[in-house]
């Protein structure tokens, strides 16, 4: 992992940054799954958009992350107070230099600290693999979810460590 990768939380002022990183890493990055299908990339990222990610950033219910490297905006991920990882996109030239790892494991220590012993979560099969590596293992049966497949994960999660809760309330500097 690359030791310049900083994670902070996200603020309302972070909507473009994140919309964009979203809609690059699933037209790039995602191919495999939508096979640059036009109704299927549109269906996709239609509620990736600023409109739709600022509410996302003002609810107490979520907590979204972003990743910094080399002081840039690389990726971004987010989890609900309901014990849900619901996405984690890093922008395609950024992939395996550790960001999406940090991201998910920032949203594990935050999920520890809701009170969850497990996370949960719905992967694409680009992101698979990337699960795998961090822990998570399928769960259910894998099911289609407007054109994509989606595989049902899980990962235990480690009691809350005093670490993991300040990182999850400090803003972004």
């Amino acid at each position: 992992m690359d030791a310049s990768i900083q994670i902070c939380k996200a603020s309302v002022a972070d909507a473009g940054i994140i919309s964009r990183i979203v809609e690059r890493s699933i037209r790039v990055g995602c191919a495999l799954d939508h096979r640059n299908h036009p109704q299927t990339v549109a269906t996709w990222t239609h509620s990736k958009t600023i409109e739709h990610i600022q509410p996302w950033l003002s609810d107490p219910r979520l907590y979204l992350n972003i990743a910094l490297l080399q002081d840039k905006p690389v990726g971004v991920a987010m989890a609900s107070i309901s014990g849900r990882i619901a996405f984690c996109y890093v922008q395609p030239e950024w992939f395996r230099r550790g960001a999406g790892q940090a991201l998910v494991q920032d949203l594990e220590g935050w999920l520890a600290n809701q009170g969850w012993c497990q996370a949960r979560l719905n992967s694409t099969r680009t992101g698979e693999a990337f699960y795998r590596h961090l822990g998570y293992r399928p769960c259910a049966q894998s099911f289609l979810v407007a054109g994509l497949q989606a595989i049902p994960m899980h990962k235990g999660l480690s009691p809350p460590s005093r670490k993991a809760d300040q990182r999850a309330k400090s803003p972004r500097p």
